[in-house]
């Protein structure tokens, strides 16, 4: 069955409710970014398998998880409340068949506000200049998704900002990956996104995702 890589930044407040809804034989790995809340230590108490990376990044805190996972499977998802882990089956089950070598979950939101306009905005652009490049038809470059974990290894992905999950689908095309998407609920998040939920934080994420379309 699947570990579950959930990268953390001050996550303290929801990450109850994502642990306890992780489907049976899904193992969750919390990812402890430099949180100031308490969130690794209350993962812990919860019963998860904590991971303590001090440097500053997604796409650190993503590796630090991948190096530490131990299945053959894994999955990958914000620890926000802004994804149902009920829903991780939906991307990690096309992989585990062979139907896919990485599945992505399309994100539909639930409510106004949930995915801010200029954060969609943005995220359509970027998709867009992922379908040229690489001829995959992505309509978003979703952070809930699956992949077997030493092929993802085996990419070499380099970025640890927020160019990680765009590094990944476009090192994965260019190595032949069949890659798919699905949809996903995509839900208010607990608290202020680090990425979406503020301009500078979306301008931060297009900014390192354009630095990795130039490479």
């Amino acid at each position: 069955m699947p570990d579950v890589i959930l990268p953390v930044l001050d996550e303290r407040d929801a990450l109850p409710w994502v642990l306890e809804r992780m489907p049976a034989g899904y193992t969750p790995i919390v990812v402890d970014n430099n949180s100031t809340d308490g969130s690794g230590e209350l993962a812990a108490q919860l019963g998860a398998q904590v991971v303590r990376e001090t440097t500053p990044g997604f796409g650190a805190a993503c590796f630090a998880g991948l190096t530490a996972a131990t299945a053959d499977l894994v999955c990958f998802m914000d620890c926000d409340a802004s994804f149902d882990p009920q829903e991780l089956p939906k991307v990690a089950d096309p992989v585990t068949a062979g139907a896919f070598d990485l599945m992505l979950g399309a994100r539909k939101p639930t409510a106004r506000g949930a995915w801010p306009v200029h954060a969609r905005v943005a995220n359509t652009v970027l998709a867009l200049e992922l379908r040229r490049r690489s001829k995959v038809k992505l309509r978003d470059i979703g952070p809930m998704r699956a992949a077997r974990r030493e092929a993802l290894l085996a990419l070499g992905i380099q970025d640890r900002r927020f160019g990680w999950p765009l590094e990944m689908v476009l090192r994965a095309a260019s190595a032949g990956w069949r890659i798919g998407e699905v949809p996903v609920a995509y839900h208010p998040r607990d608290g202020e996104s680090k990425v979406t939920g503020t301009m500078k934080g979306t301008v931060r994420a297009v900014r390192d995702m354009a630095g990795v379309l130039r490479e």
